[in-house]
């Protein structure tokens, strides 16, 4: 069994990043219910990330979303943010909002759409070099309605083309992170529909394309821990986007809907090695009806939790269970790490960091929930498009 200290040691070091789009005005296709005290501008959004990393300890990161975080000096941002101590993390691009991108961006049949989307993505890594960023995150949601409506391999062509100029684009320590959906917006066809699609282009462009695994991006039922596992395996699981799904793309709180695969996934996560800075962990979450920081507080704890059970799993017991065919023993020992309430644990890990063992308590009585709503008001507050 793992002794306490490697395992408070493990919790310590990890670095969860938070998203800048979360700390702002979100929601569903149906409403974006907006709240009072809401970020006015990429600043005021790293102003309320600071404060998530202040009372959890573990959100050193935020990632940006181009061009909803749009500014004029990308290093000047970057240094607000080191202020504040934080850092800039991956850089989100956006080829999906615009008209043009009716029938595609990068994947689109018109060559014209096709290089205005990859200026684009060009763009974000002409950021990446002024902030810093290791990661640039790619989603697209590039697909089709209907049979027949384009050629389903030429798409495929189209989206290697532009991945492999992104690609040689990126500088030594950079990485590009694809991102799959298995439906949605596009219902025939979507052109990086599952892991494998995403692998299959990562493995051909080289070590520097990673597959970034979105928790919410999966039909029901699947196994998700395995795709990790085997991704891990491979060497080319670069990130998650941690939220939960009840029905579809739901981007619900981490941990939310089931609190059990996230632990499966995370002890994946640490059968593999992948507790390293190599995998990067970002929650891409959207919050209509809760507040947000609160809200984020709360993923940031519930990865922990996950994290910490699989950290406690008896890897020997487990390994001779297994060796021995003992299916009920093998289960039970996964069962018994899930099981245990590791609260009094994570809160030992905190109290030894100077922080408080509540992180959502602490928050609440730091007043800065008041103080944003009586500060920020007029200006326009920052959501999906601004």
């Amino acid at each position: 069994m793992t002794a306490p200290s490697a395992v408070k040691a493990a919790l310590t070091s990890q670095a969860i990043e938070t998203p800048s789009w979360a700390y702002g005005n979100s929601g569903t296709r149906f409403k974006v219910f907006a709240q009072q005290g809401v970020p006015r501008s990429p600043q005021e959004k790293l102003d309320d990330a600071a404060q998530v990393h202040r009372f959890t300890g573990v959100a050193p990161t935020v990632a940006l979303h181009i061009p909803w975080d749009k500014v004029d000096d990308y290093a000047a941002l970057a240094a607000y943010a080191e202020e504040r101590g934080l850092r800039l993390g991956a850089i989100n691009s956006n080829v999906f909002q615009d008209d043009d991108y009716k029938l595609g961006s990068v994947c689109h049949p018109d060559a014209a759409v096709r290089r205005k989307a990859l200026g684009h993505l060009l763009e974000c890594v002409d950021i990446m070099d002024a902030t810093g960023s290791r990661d640039l995150k790619l989603w697209f949601s590039d697909g089709t309605n209907y049979p027949g409506q384009d050629d389903i391999r030429a798409r495929q062509d189209r989206l290697a083309e532009a991945l492999s100029a992104v690609y040689e684009r990126l500088g030594d320590d950079q990485r590009m992170l694809l991102e799959y959906k298995f439906f949605e917006p596009a219902f025939y066809t979507t052109d990086v529909p599952d892991w494998g699609t995403a692998y299959a282009h990562c493995l051909k462009l080289g070590p520097k394309a990673q597959v970034v695994v979105d928790t919410g991006h999966h039909a029901p039922g699947t196994n998700i821990e395995f795709i990790v596992a085997l991704l891990l395996r491979e060497g080319k699981l670069g990130g998650f986007d941690f939220n939960s799904r009840f029905y579809a793309d739901d981007d619900l709180m981490v941990g939310a809907a089931d609190p059990f695969q996230l632990f499966r996934i995370m002890y994946e996560v640490v059968r593999g090695g992948g507790l390293t800075p190599d995998v990067a962990f970002m929650l891409d979450q959207c919050h209509n009806i809760e507040p947000k920081i609160p809200a984020i507080i709360r993923s940031v704890m519930n990865v922990q939790e996950a994290t910490a059970k699989a950290l406690l799993v008896d890897r020997e017991a487990l390994a001779a269970a297994q060796a021995a065919g003992d299916v009920l023993g093998a289960n039970a020992v996964l069962m018994d790490a899930y099981n245990t309430d590791v609260r009094p644990l994570l809160a030992e890990v905190r109290q030894e960091q100077g922080l408080d063992p509540d992180p959502v308590a602490a928050y609440g009585r730091s007043g800065w929930a008041e103080r944003i709503v009586a500060e920020r008001v007029g200006g326009r507050q920052a959501g999906w498009g601004a």
